[in-house]
């Protein structure tokens, strides 16, 4: 059974930094595709980073420069290095895993691997 697990969020104030993790067990980790995903309230998910099996980066527009996804696969962690948070870095975070090649997107994806999400709040 695969288990997606979100730690590190807390509350931080603008322009601080936090690191966000996710553990998995039940799936050979360097074989997936990871990304973190984040939704605020009354909004929509919306993807933050990901990075693929070969380590190729990618980053939605509002974070690039300031968070960094990176993973340690003997540990089967992924992690989300958040640097100069603002107010509107306010959401649950979410890690997701996924195989399939094509849902290695910044798009939330049904079929993909969730975990529960951590709160990260960030006030001004």
């Amino acid at each position: 059974q695969v288990q997606v697990v979100e730690s590190g969020g807390t509350s931080v104030q603008e322009g601080g930094s936090l690191t966000l993790s996710c553990t998995t067990s039940g799936l050979t980790f360097r074989d997936h595709c990871m990304g973190w995903f984040r939704q605020a309230p009354g909004k929509v998910r919306e993807g933050v980073a990901t990075i693929d099996i070969l380590g190729t980066t990618n980053y939605a527009d509002s974070v690039n420069g300031r968070f960094t996804i990176s993973q340690d696969n003997a540990k089967n962690t992924l992690y989300l290095q958040m640097n100069s948070l603002k107010p509107d870095d306010t959401a649950m975070y979410y890690c997701s895993a996924t195989r399939r090649r094509v849902d290695c997107v910044l798009a939330p994806r049904r079929n993909n691997a969730w975990g529960q999400g951590t709160q990260v709040t960030v006030s001004s």
